[in-house]
């Protein structure tokens, strides 16, 4: 009788865990495929200013 609640945290074990392996793949192609961790909380004023960053550096590497 002592050993029952290991029947109920087994399984749940085994669902944390598939949750975390399923983050950490998503963070990791993520990562793979643009090259840098994703930027939480994305608005429109964060990619305005990315975008004319990136025109920033085209410009000045242009120049050289």
């Amino acid at each position: 009788m002592a050993w029952i609640w290991l029947e109920a945290a087994l399984p749940l074990g085994i669902i944390a865990g598939m949750l975390c392996v399923m983050g950490n793949a998503q963070y990791f192609i993520h990562k793979a495929y643009h090259g840098r961790p994703k930027h939480i909380g994305n608005d429109m004023w964060d990619v305005a200013m990315e975008r004319r960053d990136k025109k920033l550096f085209e410009n000045l590497s242009f120049s050289d």
